[in-house]
């Protein structure tokens, strides 16, 4: 799959989507429907267990909603518009597979907040600063940063960085808890190796993708419930998981003292 403003590939199981609209990767509604498909194209694909969100070119991740397009419409598309932009980013949190964002350059407005959405975060040092500076364009970041950025780092934290609208290395954001890791490399294009592999030790046979995405979604979804409630949740995956043929397997590689090799079924 390709299509005009995202790039789609897969790979030993990795699903790569990359937002793709020099130089800053802003987006635009037009932009948010193809990541919505991408989104889907790796829900749907069988052979995809992890998705790994970045950007073109060694500068931007992304810039966050495209400011021109935003001054030349009215109202009512702004509101469909951000509609539809959180409904999208949200699938991200609520896909049962483990989503990694690949910050390859500067993340910062609606770029950091796709990142938010995404499980795991990982930046590459030196290479682009992160925020959430919509407070100097007199709005609020509203594609789910004010509620992901407290969820993540905590309110007085979230609430300090996005009134001063400030943007800060990653070594700072990984100190914050926002940055999952931060790592040195030379170029994009070995960053995105370097992520390719990390994200490769969660697909089949070294991890039980199957459990991996069953264990992001009690917490996605399940830390957002009462504790009764999450735990009911958390049971009823566990369930699932019991009968899959992957517990079996890791249950018998176990006891047979082996290398357990999953399937993802």
């Amino acid at each position: 799959m390709a299509t005009h403003l995202v790039d789609y590939s897969v790979s030993e199981g990795v699903a790569t989507i990359a937002l793709n609209d020099p130089p800053m990767n802003a987006y635009t509604h037009e932009m948010m429907k193809d990541l919505d498909a991408a989104i889907l194209e790796a829900r749907f694909d069988n052979d995809v267990h992890v998705l790994v969100v970045t950007g073109h070119g060694e500068k931007f991740f992304c810039a966050g909603a495209n400011i021109r397009m935003l001054s030349e419409v009215d109202e009512t598309y702004k509101y469909y518009f951000c509609l539809h932009a959180n409904e999208t980013i949200s699938r991200l949190e609520q896909t049962p597979k483990l989503v990694i964002a690949a910050i390859n350059g500067h993340c910062v407005g609606g770029g950091l907040e796709i990142a938010m959405a995404c499980d795991l975060r990982i930046a590459r040092r030196g290479a682009g600063k992160l925020g959430l500076p919509e407070v100097n364009l007199g709005v609020l970041p509203g594609t789910g940063g004010t509620q992901r950025l407290a969820r993540l780092i905590g309110k007085p934290r979230a609430i300090q960085l996005m009134v001063e609208g400030t943007t800060f290395e990653a070594g700072e954001a990984l100190d914050a808890g926002l940055l999952n890791y931060a790592w040195d490399a030379e170029s994009r294009e070995q960053f995105l190796a370097k992520v390719q592999d990390y994200a490769k030790q969660f697909t089949p046979p070294n991890k039980p993708s199957f459990a991996v995405g069953r264990i992001k979604r009690a917490v996605q979804t399940g830390a957002e419930l009462p504790l009764e409630y999450g735990l009911a949740f958390e049971r009823e995956l566990q369930a699932e998981l019991f009968g899959s043929d992957d517990a079996r397997e890791g249950l018998a590689a176990y006891i047979g003292k082996r290398t357990p090799q999953f399937k993802a079924r």
